[in-house]
């Protein structure tokens, strides 16, 4: 077993544990550790910080009670066998495994032996259909499915030459998943040894295709695995923590916080799995298993205030959230109630944590921080595409050689060449610096509209919505109008006993028109669900079609306008 990466990867991770509470500090100091030309983070890493380790690497409580631990060394010595198996069944280096499990401990035993095998892990949500499927075996060039009994039938007119493995019992045409892991290995069992260069495929991540059909983003053996220190310095993360983060499997942020980033820092991954969310018993969750640090997207903490948060759990030091932009009145509520403040973080799936409120940082409200550790930043003007702009698309600088971004897009070199153009890594975002430093997401490059030839912010408009106790959740988009080229229109979610009727309405346009400038104030609302993708992230996308398509016709039914109500107009509320 080698030990040189590990201890290069433990000096990088044990310098930024000591400055966890002075970023400008951990930002000067910071260096990339050097892993060496071969590396394989499974058994380069794990393995070596697994060996005679009796702490918990994983605890899963599902909702009825039932309650399991996994030690590091028995997550080392699972994946070892399991890897044995995959070689057995043909699975090789550089093949491409897609993995659809759920939050159980098969999914990250699964992923270390893909890991050792030297295999490609293609990670896939469960809440995909056939049709998905088909596109990622197709595109993805599938050799290799890892999936549930409940999952399979969708497998059953699919086509390619695919290996099948089923987890919790037995098809016919499938390999079933095997049941003696926790047992010693018999003698001659072939042993994970493969060598895998540092820039070798480790993941291809799907994108949640908020616009068009999603990417396939490559990472290698140390763009996601080593740079994930950056989540793990931005979480705030030690070891010996219990960290719970509400992740699907089959994202990007599935990995950032429920494998490497724990892993890295040597803690435990706490995972609560319930059927249907419920603020009530995460809450119970988060006090009885003395959960140190807590990562949720912004829905959940939005369903979380409107619940009865208590006081805070009593072992909770950090609480983070990531995913989209969090809303000022989100983080205002959590702190008034826990005396803690949600520190916001910014990437991508081609990216780890770039962007992150660090522990210790003063929290702009709103903002989602400072470039971290080991990432260079930079704002390009998107019109004339020079540097520093005081608004821009948030942009890595690439003469830097940060360890922590993708190698590309799979089977598109175009795309890759794109995203990759002028020296830089171009995100897509725009964001605002201030004069300490700290971004502001703006919005997607695409999401950014103009009212009256003014800018309108979504994410600015959705903020301001959401100090209304009528709004649970929004999506601001642009309305074609003949006169203003467009207006704000607000397509919202009511939180619980809020009925979608004229009162709530004119409601929440008042409101609007109190809390914005005349040019962001919100002049049509309709109410009900909002589309989504299944990772979670609003389609504004499809809001903007249905918009578009309705110009020049008749007023969308279940829509109110600010029109509809004079007094708004006259600022008389009983008008």
């Amino acid at each position: 077993m080698r030990t040189e990466p590990a201890a290069a990867l433990r000096a990088a991770r044990d310098a930024l544990i000591a400055a966890r509470t002075d970023s400008a500090a951990a930002r000067e100091t910071f260096r990339w550790p050097d892993v060496g030309a071969t590396f394989n983070w499974a058994i380069d890493w794990f393995d070596v910080i697994a060996a005679g380790n009796d702490r918990d690497a994983l605890v899963i409580v599902e909702e009825d009670g039932r309650e399991s631990h996994t030690t590091y060394a028995e997550m080392s010595a699972r994946s070892d066998r399991l890897a044995a198996r995959f070689h057995d069944l043909g699975v090789a280096k550089g093949d491409h495994v897609l993995l659809m499990l759920d939050n159980q401990l098969e999914l990250w035993e699964s992923m270390l032996a893909v890991m050792k095998v030297g295999a490609v892990i293609l990670p896939t949500s469960t809440m995909l259909g056939a049709a998905d499927l088909q596109d990622r075996i197709d595109r993805g060039q599938v050799a290799h499915v890892v999936t549930t009994l409940r999952e399979t039938p969708k497998y059953a007119d699919l086509t390619g030459d695919f290996t099948r493995i089923v987890v919790g019992g037995t098809v016919d045409g499938w390999t079933t998943y095997p049941s003696d892991l926790g047992e010693p290995a018999p003698a001659g069992e072939w042993k994970p040894e493969v060598v895998t260069a540092a820039t070798d495929p480790c993941l291809v991540y799907f994108t949640s295709g908020t616009t068009d059909k999603p990417k396939m983003v490559v990472h290698t053996q140390t763009s996601y695995p080593v740079g994930h220190l950056t989540t793990m310095y931005w979480i705030g993360l030690e070891p010996g923590d219990v960290h719970l983060a509400i992740s699907s499997p089959g994202w990007g942020k599935h990995a950032w916080s429920c494998f490497f980033a724990p892993w890295i820092a040597e803690a435990t991954v706490f995972v609560y799995n319930q059927e249907r969310f419920d603020p009530v018993g995460l809450l119970h969750q988060l006090e009885r298993s003395r959960v140190t640090s807590f990562c949720a997207p912004p829905t959940v903490w939005r369903l979380l205030i409107q619940a009865d948060l208590g006081s805070r759990p009593t072992a909770l030091r950090e609480v983070v959230s990531a995913g989209e932009p969090l809303n000022p009145e989100v983080i205002r509520l959590v702190e008034e109630s826990w005396g803690r403040t949600i520190r916001d973080g910014y990437g991508q799936t081609e990216t780890t944590a770039i962007v992150g409120n660090a522990p210790g940082d003063t929290v702009r409200p709103g903002a989602m921080g400072h470039g971290l550790p080991g990432v260079a930043i930079t704002l390009l003007d998107p019109v004339t595409g020079e540097a520093g702009a005081a608004e821009g698309e948030v942009c890595l600088d690439l003469t830097t050689t940060p360890v922590n971004l993708m190698a590309g897009y799979l089977g598109a070199p175009e795309r890759t060449d794109d995203a990759l153009r002028d020296g830089f890594f171009h995100t897509g975002d725009v964001a605002t610096r201030h004069e300490d430093g700290s971004l502001t997401f703006v919005g997607r490059t695409d999401d950014v509209f103009k009212s009256s030839d003014y800018k309108v912010s979504p994410f600015e408009v959705e903020s301001a919505l959401l100090q209304h106790p009528a709004v649970a959740e929004s999506a601001v988009v642009p309305a074609p109008h003949e006169e203003r080229l467009t207006v704000v229109k607000a397509y919202v979610t009511l939180a619980s006993g809020w009925e979608p009727t004229a009162e709530t309405a004119r409601d929440i346009l008042a409101h609007a028109r109190s809390a914005m400038p005349a040019w962001q104030r919100v002049r049509r609302v309709e109410f009900g669900a909002l589309p989504k993708t299944v990772s979670g992230k609003i389609r504004r996308v499809e809001l903007r079609a249905r918009e578009q398509e309705a110009f020049g016709g008749p007023q969308l039914e279940g829509e109110w306008r600010d029109e509809q109500f004079p007094g708004l107009r006259t600022g008389r509320r009983d008008a």
